[in-house]
């Protein structure tokens, strides 16, 4: 077991909150609820905004920034849309300080704002204001913008990366002439979301909809990616939505159609979040520490030398120069880590606590021998290898320690995602297994609802591969023509 941290087997919540805090990932700041991102987990966050930023620039999207601040008034202009947010918003009243002639730093009463300010949970609002003032005409369409940004949702029960009342995300947000040109894109970028946390992350996910109770607030249609978690339960690791005109009749966002029609716009939003880190160290870390699929990890190789003359140190390091610049060359992140503060040991224990994917150690007797000792961090095997042609090894290994991470988490998922016919078979499963629960519901919300009060469990996804099956609700005995996936989620 990792130094200091808790077993999965013991308690698994703690295991999470000592490894994000152990493998300096993030801690808890001064503010309640918000938490500061140290440099290695802020690294691992770059990478993924590296790759989503090159597809989302693929696909046609370019990069915007609006305010952090949105008029209280905009969102009373989409009723369904502040329902959903209202409970969750920060507001500013003030402008400015003063000292009240004892020392102490007050608000000026004086200073306050003609009209609140809501620091932004979404930004729907201020940047649907914005592209009135962008579109005229058919010409001026699509309009394909996306931020990176924080966002700010009140939560008064937090967990670093999971939930915090400030974090760090994309939002896309998309204007359209016709529905199916919305709904293409809604659909398209759930496909890229898929495809980077599956390919990238090596975490397998389920497409699907969410239902209308789960839906985002002011959508029409909402899309998700589900992932599960080591411990059985789900974790929503991106969302689509299809906003219909709803935004754009808010706000008065029309355009001239071809036909020379006056028209109101179709809109899509879409986003993830710094989550993303919570369902990576979730699903594929153990009790020694974090394990990063390579394409994600700040450090996929590090090398330690071992040696006990400065002789012995120089040929070690003259070696690793060569065996460097040809990773690099291949675009390889590697760290020789040649600290004379620290023994091997201790150097073996940290990267692994850090989840580097592969581990190189040469001593004189390698560089004797031609050899070097390679350590995989998922399977945490060994072997010794030449040192011929030990780059091209490499570049394959660490191919192959991607897809292994993958298909592991893959094998996991797929043995627990159980069908149940009746509600005794339901409750059993989420109690004793964990994982999703594939069964018919009669399509109300009042079921859903009687259900997540029951179980604690609600609908992920109505997965969007699913087929279409004649049976009866667990709850109700009504009909239902299909099967929908539950699970206890984060």
């Amino acid at each position: 077991m990792g130094k200091g941290i808790t077993s999965r087997g013991e308690d698994y919540s703690q295991w999470y909150n000592d490894l994000v805090v152990k493998a300096d990932l993030a801690e808890h700041s001064a503010v309640r609820g918000c938490m500061v991102i140290k440099p290695y987990g802020y690294a691992i966050w770059e990478r993924m905004q590296a790759v989503l930023d090159k597809r989302f620039k693929e696909t046609g999207h370019s990069n915007a920034y609006f305010p952090l601040f949105i008029p209280k008034s905009f969102f009373s202009k989409e009723a369904s849309h502040v329902e959903g947010f209202a409970t969750e918003c920060a507001v500013v009243t003030h402008y400015r300080l003063k000292n009240d002639g004892t020392g102490n730093i007050i608000v000026d009463e004086e200073a306050k704002l003609e009209e609140e300010l809501i620091v932004r949970p979404t930004s729907e609002t201020i940047i649907w204001n914005t592209y009135k003032g962008w579109v005229e005409s058919y010409r001026d369409l699509p309009i394909l913008v996306n931020q990176w940004a924080n966002v700010v949702r009140w939560e008064m029960r937090t967990r670093l990366f999971l939930r915090t009342a400030e974090f760090l995300w994309q939002e896309g947000h998309t204007a359209h002439a016709t529905e199916a040109e919305a709904i293409e894109e809604a659909e398209r970028m759930l496909d890229v979301y898929a495809e980077f946390v599956e390919g990238t992350l090596a975490v397998p996910v389920i497409r699907g909809r969410k239902t209308e109770n789960e839906r985002f607030a002011g959508a029409l249609d909402t899309y998700c990616i589900e992932a599960l978690m080591q411990d059985g339960k789900a974790l929503q690791a991106g969302t689509s939505h299809f906003l219909g005109q709803n935004f754009a009749k808010a706000f008065d966002v029309k355009f001239t159609s071809k036909e020379g029609k006056l028209e109101h716009v179709w809109a899509t939003s879409w986003g993830v979040s710094t989550r993303l880190m919570g369902a990576l160290i979730m699903a594929h870390s153990d009790d020694q520490g974090l394990v990063l699929p390579p394409k994600l990890a700040p450090i996929q190789i590090v090398i330690v030398p071992i040696f006990r003359t400065e002789e012995e140190k120089q040929a070690i390091d003259n070696y690793v120069d060569t065996l460097t610049s040809e990773l690099k060359a291949r675009d390889i992140s590697v760290k020789y880590d040649d600290r004379d503060t620290q023994r091997p040991g201790f150097k073996f224990a940290e990267w692994e606590l850090k989840g580097v994917p592969l581990r190189i150690a040469l001593g004189a007797r390698d560089m004797a021998n031609g050899t070097v000792e390679l350590a995989r961090r998922d399977n945490q095997t060994k072997e010794t290898v030449s040192q011929d042609g030990l780059t091209d090894h490499v570049v394959a290994l660490l191919d192959e320690i991607q897809e292994a991470i993958y298909h592991k988490a893959l094998t996991f998922r797929d043995e627990h995602i159980t069908p149940v016919d009746s509600y005794d078979e339901f409750k059993a499963v989420l109690d004793d297994k964990g994982g999703f629960v594939s069964c018919h519901w009669d399509g109300t919300v009042e079921t859903e609802k009687r259900v997540k009060e029951e179980t604690k469990a609600t609908i992920r996804c109505i997965p969007l591969d699913v087929q279409d099956e004649d049976g009866v609700c667990i709850f109700t005995g009504k009909p239902s023509r299909h099967r929908v996936l539950f699970a206890k989620a984060y």
